[in-house]
């Protein structure tokens, strides 16, 4: 007997014209997601994704890529208005920024979001040579 082929339903997400945009910048790749103002993903990018390769995925010029490739997908979809949630110690961080801006999608907020310890785990223990 055949197995019954289910067809999945396609997740719509409401896209209005102001979101947010969340810049992950750490030090191996970059990946910039722009989302409604419920969380809801409407386009995302990375420099992987647009065919960086080693320690060329960690440069602004990868960074400005990506970030137009995921800004022209949400500018067609009606995205106009975003704050800008930035996260970790990357190189792109502020290229990525600039380039969301000029292409046409207006950065209302900077905030940085990068988790910072509060003391943190405990440290190795000294060396003896």
């Amino acid at each position: 007997m055949a197995k019954k082929t289910r067809s999945t339903k396609k997740r719509v997400v409401k896209i209005e014209p102001s979101g947010k945009a969340f810049i992950q910048a750490t030090f191996n790749n970059i990946i910039i997601s722009l989302t409604n103002d419920s969380g809801q993903v409407i386009s995302w990018s990375s420099s992987g994704k647009m065919g960086f390769k080693g320690s060329k995925k960690n440069t602004p010029y990868a960074a400005q890529m990506s970030a137009q490739d995921c800004a022209k997908v949400a500018y067609d979809l009606g995205l106009r208005k975003v704050k800008v949630y930035v996260k970790g110690p990357g190189a792109g961080r502020e290229s990525a920024i600039r380039t969301l801006h000029s292409s046409g999608i207006e950065v209302t907020e900077i905030i940085d979001v990068t988790p910072i310890p509060h003391n943190g785990c405990r440290p190795p223990k000294r060396r003896r040579v």
